[in-house]
């Protein structure tokens, strides 16, 4: 299989499997979406790492197989492609991309669909569509964009060019900069710790951000308002508010 769902910890970790560089063909694509799919199902997944390997993120689309297709089955394929990215996106779950070596094209979209990032020092991230008369096709226009800010998405799509994980990181691309060796290691914890947190609580917080940045802010805080007041009901408020006033703060145990 080119894209597998390993589980432990409570952390689910989508690796990405073909090799040299994870290029991310068609049935890649579909892999990928069956399987964050499957992670959003499963209880026993309760965060995510996405991750492609010591040497490499993605290095992008199979150019190969994009060649051979005309405008016809490209409006086909477009649709499933973004799907393929939009299922990781929306998993309800913390998500942190762990990228080392390349992340280019549909590989930085990838990325782009998690909630964190840490970069290997190793790592270099691009949206070179533009190099192929093309543009970004996966979501890279517009998460690049409201991630980085419309100026510096047009840069890096308008000029195709790559940037080292430093300047991602001063750009707001990646949020941690680690040793290429030690990057799965420190995203698997990150995710493990939010893994043993409140799981609604979680997603409220996922859906209520990711809502806002998409519609307008009287929107935004009625989904706000509606999670807030809904948390109410669950378990977790119970046992999070009761530990606090009992043992003080941050020694909650959820469920």
């Amino acid at each position: 299989m080119t894209v597998n769902l390993e589980v432990a910890e409570g952390v689910g970790t989508l690796r990405l499997d073909r090799p040299p560089m994870n290029a991310l063909d068609v049935a890649t694509q579909d892999r990928l979406k069956e399987l964050a799919e499957e992670a959003t199902r499963r209880e026993d997944v309760r965060a995510v790492v996405v991750y492609g390997g010591e040497k490499v993120f993605a290095a992008g689309a199979d150019i190969k197989e994009m060649q051979v297709m005309d405008h016809a089955a490209m409006i086909v394929r477009a649709r499933a492609l973004q799907d393929s990215f939009t299922a990781v996106a929306r998993i309800p779950k913390p998500v942190v991309a762990a990228v080392t070596g390349y992340a280019l094209g549909g590989g930085c979209e990838l990325a782009l669909c998690a909630d964190f990032r840490i970069a290997g020092e190793n790592a270099r991230f691009g949206q070179p569509e533009i190099l192929l008369g093309l543009i970004p096709g996966a979501g890279g226009t517009q998460r690049l964009s409201r991630l980085v800010g419309p100026s510096k998405a047009k840069d890096l799509i308008f000029t195709g060019r790559q940037v080292k994980a430093d300047e991602a990181l001063t750009l707001g691309l990646v949020d941690r900069v680690v040793p290429a060796a030690e990057v799965y290691e420190q995203a698997h914890a990150w995710a493990a710790r939010l893994a043993k947190g409140p799981a609604i609580a979680l997603r409220a917080a996922k859906e209520a951000i990711d809502t806002g940045l998409e519609t307008d802010i009287e929107t935004g805080l009625a989904v706000e308002r509606n999670w807030f007041a809904g948390l109410f009901a669950t378990e977790d408020r119970e046992r999070g508010m009761r530990s606090f006033v009992e043992e003080g703060p941050g020694k909650a145990k959820f469920v």
